[in-house]
């Protein structure tokens, strides 16, 4: 699946508010431009994503079968 793919997907599951999804999306655009941009510049983004989904937290917390 390339990024087309995972926001067609995203799209197509009304996923445009399932966080994780977006940073799903966000890793795999990464991937892609890994070969175009500098190793530090690829570990900086990557340590952002990484952030990012750490803040998630447990949100879902009681409310699994909402979301899930």
């Amino acid at each position: 699946m390339n990024s087309k793919d995972v926001a067609k997907y995203i799209e197509a599951t009304d996923g445009i508010s399932k966080p994780w999804l977006l940073v799903q999306l966000r890793l795999k655009k990464l991937q892609e431009r890994r070969s175009e941009i500098s190793a530090e510049e690829y570990v900086t983004e990557l340590a952002d994503i990484q952030q990012d989904l750490m803040n998630l937290g447990e949100w879902w917390v009681g409310i699994e079968d909402e979301v899930f």
